[in-house]
């Protein structure tokens, strides 16, 4: 499918590796300029190379850290109208929620929920300009079924989902969609590091305790990263301008709910 995105120019936050990465192989493979962000310059120039060849697209590396305003303001510099932003921002370490202060909790808020709202502040009102946006944040299953010890995580992801559902309802007419993507567990670093942190906790090795992760998912399996980033793909394209202000799950059936 041509998903009508040819000329565009995206920025896709944390996309050095993981989801993030995906989302960014998906854009350039449809057409986009991505300018892609990471906080380790060598990683990040290794995976624009890497996408560049996968994909014959163009991303360009920006070094910089989401979370303060010298690192989004790179962004914008290298991308200042951009039609597509993907939200993507690692999230507070596993930890139990009586173990946090209160700068442990305002980082976590500030990674998960202020720093994408502020992006979404900046790009928001050239979209609507221009008559075509696409904005997806990438959140958690954890939104909608809360896991002991990514409570902080949790938490803030809900924050910026319901602060931005009033948001999209409100540029909804002006060509601007603003979605969510809701992963469960995926093959990733973030995901291994989740595994490794629970093993040391119980005492158990890292991978009988990911035998049981992925024993809980209906589908039995992990996602695969890139399956993740054709959804985003999808929802950031020309046939997605009437989906709007919705949380999409996809976690191989791991939320056992119906709506």
């Amino acid at each position: 499918m041509d998903l009508g995105l040819k000329g565009r120019n995206a920025i896709v936050c944390g996309s050095s590796k993981g989801l993030g990465r995906a989302c960014a192989a998906e854009l350039m493979r449809a057409g986009v300029t991505v300018v892609i962000n990471g906080r380790d310059a060598v990683r990040l120039g290794a995976t624009a190379e890497a996408l560049q060849r996968e994909t014959g697209g163009t991303a360009i590396p920006v070094v910089a850290d989401l979370d303060t305003e010298a690192g989004r303001d790179a962004l914008l510099t290298a991308c200042p109208e951009p039609d597509i932003l993907v939200n993507n921002n690692g999230g507070p370490p596993f930890a139990d929620f009586r173990s946090l202060d209160r700068s442990a909790m305002e980082k976590g808020i500030g990674m998960n929920m202020l720093t994408p709202i502020q992006l979404v502040q900046s790009v928001i009102d050239g979209m609507a300009d221009r008559g075509f946006g696409r904005i997806v944040n990438i959140t958690s299953v954890t939104v909608k079924m809360p896991v002991f010890g990514l409570d902080l995580s949790s938490g803030a992801r809900a924050g910026l989902t319901a602060f931005l559902a009033g948001v999209a309802r409100d540029v909804a007419s002006k060509g601007v969609t603003i979605n969510q993507i809701l992963p469960g567990y995926f093959r990733t670093e973030r995901l291994q590091q989740g595994f490794a942190a629970n093993a040391a906790a119980s005492g158990r090795e890292t991978e009988a305790v990911a035998r049981d992760w992925e024993a809980q998912v209906p589908a039995a399996r992990l996602g695969d990263p890139e399956e993740f980033g054709k959804a985003c793909a999808f929802l950031c394209s020309a046939h997605a301008g009437y989906i709007t202000g919705q949380n999409l799950l996809l976690d191989g059936g791991l939320f056992r709910g119906a709506f």
